[in-house]
């Protein structure tokens, strides 16, 4: 969920995305969905392609985590 809403707040495609970060479009799909999980190499990689530092990933993917992990939250 993160990188899809990292990549639409950038304005990027995924087959842009995919290019800039050296995998398949239909990964960056996989990736989106949560049916794959990236190597660290291929997370910085999409941090570099999304002009966004690792610790702003980190915080962003925690605060989701955490967001998704309230007992309160809505899950629809």
């Amino acid at each position: 969920m993160v990188l899809a809403e990292l990549r639409i707040a950038r304005g990027i495609s995924q087959e842009k995305l995919s290019f800039e970060a050296g995998v398949d479009r239909s990964y960056i799909s996989l990736l989106e969905r949560g049916h794959k999980s990236p190597t660290l190499d291929t997370v910085f990689n999409l941090c570099r392609a999304l002009d966004t530092r690792f610790d702003q990933l980190a915080t962003l993917l925690q605060a989701k985590l955490e967001e998704l992990n309230d007992p309160g939250h809505d899950a629809r």
